[in-house]
């Protein structure tokens, strides 16, 4: 039971201490990546000490950390001796690819999971996550299958009707995804979607194409307010697109008529409060004419949320830091046009380069931000633009050119050696 000023196992904080030195609140970022390295910045800023965690060595989080590691975070062992080495106060998923059962027990015995070890091992399955968003808290959802095999699949395809979309059963941001048109595609959208996602699995979802008008990323926070209370602020509306299955470009806000406003804030709180916990969710829905209808739960900031670090004051990882530290938020804030746009790799090789930034910088309002991975490959992820402008249009447009400027070069040479995790 929660009770006044805790949620989850984070209390309500007037102070903290000192990082490394002294006795500052003690945050395990599991997942490294561009999003944990934004968390792991204004974490540290509010003093917090921050230790990165990832598969890799030299992860964008890691750069700015106080400490880090490399560890199989799959694995239930590595995860748990890490645990009980850094003895952290929250401990903070940032990426699918962890061993949620492990998060699940490490909770059962004490530890602080954020949002909850629960609610990150259900938003990671699609299934979970979907029976969870549909009979629990009632939301509107498009037509799924779940199937174990390609003959199920085919059969799921014939009840469903095509088009329809096959996806990994745990969450992977677009990896294991493809839309299917015609019969012929089913076995190859089978294969990607069971053996390409985060983890391999038999297991898949087929779900009816929904022909949206517009894709939407609700941002929701549950936090304490000044008062210590536990409360539900959701974000403006974040539209994106994705020319693929992968985020490309975000914007915000998208204005909706007072109807479908109100249906996206009451689905993005229905869910959450499902979810319980504490912390920021990106909850991702399709509009279609005046019909909202959930997509997926992320529970941790969001890739479409980027665009938050130019559109308001607080983004989506400054309020993440202070909903986990038991900080109190007074929300929601006003918000200006804003768009990001991705910077992507073009070629496969270590340490690039980028040229191109004093044009890609040329436009007031625009910031770029570079995330440091030490491998490019065709698609990676490697940076973002992001742009103010008088209107949103003008934003996308402002935002659009500075990614095109940049030019990721890439070095010849020979991969750096791995570190060492823990024993």
């Amino acid at each position: 039971m929660t009770s006044p000023g805790r949620v989850a196992g984070v209390a309500f904080r007037d102070s903290l201490g000192s990082p490394v030195v002294g006795d500052a609140a003690k945050i395990l970022l599991l997942g490294s990546g561009e999003l944990g390295r934004e968390v792991a910045i204004e974490a540290m800023r509010l003093g917090a000490e921050v230790v990165a965690v990832d598969r890799y060595d030299h992860a964008p989080a890691m750069q700015v950390a106080h400490r880090s590691h490399v560890v199989p975070m799959t694995d239930p062992g590595a995860l748990r001796a890490l645990v009980e080495r850094e003895a952290p106060d929250v401990i903070v998923p940032e990426i699918e690819q962890i061993a949620t059962d492990e998060l699940v027990r490490l909770e059962e015995d004490g530890w602080t999971v954020i949002p909850r070890a629960e609610s990150t091992r259900t938003t990671m399955d699609r299934e979970r996550i979907r029976r969870l968003a549909v009979e629990q808290a009632r939301v509107a959802a498009s037509a799924y299958r779940m199937v174990d095999d390609l003959d199920g699949a085919r059969r799921a395809v014939a009840e469903l009707g095509l088009p329809v979309v096959f996806k990994s059963v745990m969450s992977s941001s677009g990896h294991g995804m493809t839309v299917v048109r015609d019969a012929a595609g089913v076995e190859l959208a089978y294969r990607a979607a069971s053996e390409h996602g985060r983890v391999p699995n038999p297991r898949v979802m087929i779900e009816e194409f929904v022909p949206f008008d517009r894709e939407v990323t609700m941002l929701t926070l549950r936090h304490f307010d000044p008062a210590g209370r536990l409360t539900t602020t959701v974000l403006e509306p974040i539209a994106h697109v994705r020319p693929g299955t992968l985020y490309h470009e975000s914007w915000q806000p998208e204005l909706f008529p007072p109807d479908v406003a109100h249906a996206l804030r009451s689905t993005a709180t229905a869910v959450t409060d499902q979810l319980g916990g504490i912390g920021l969710f990106g909850v991702e829905c399709f509009v279609r004419g005046g019909s909202v209808l959930f997509s997926e739960v992320s529970p941790r900031p969001h890739d479409t949320g980027l665009v938050t670090l130019g559109s308001q004051w607080n983004s989506e990882f400054a309020l993440h830091a202070r909903a986990i530290l038991g900080l109190p938020y007074l929300g929601p804030e006003p918000t200006v046009p804003a768009a990001a746009h991705v910077v992507l790799g073009s070629s496969r090789g270590w340490a690039p380069r980028y040229g191109g930034l004093s044009s890609a910088l040329a436009a007031s309002g625009v910031r770029l931000f570079l995330f440091g991975k030490p491998e490019a490959y065709p698609d990676r992820r490697l940076g973002v633009a992001v742009a103010r402008g008088r209107t949103v249009e003008e934003a996308r447009a402002f935002a659009e050119q500075a990614a095109h400027a940049v030019e990721a070069r890439i070095s010849v040479g020979p991969p750096p050696a791995p570190a060492q995790g823990p024993p």
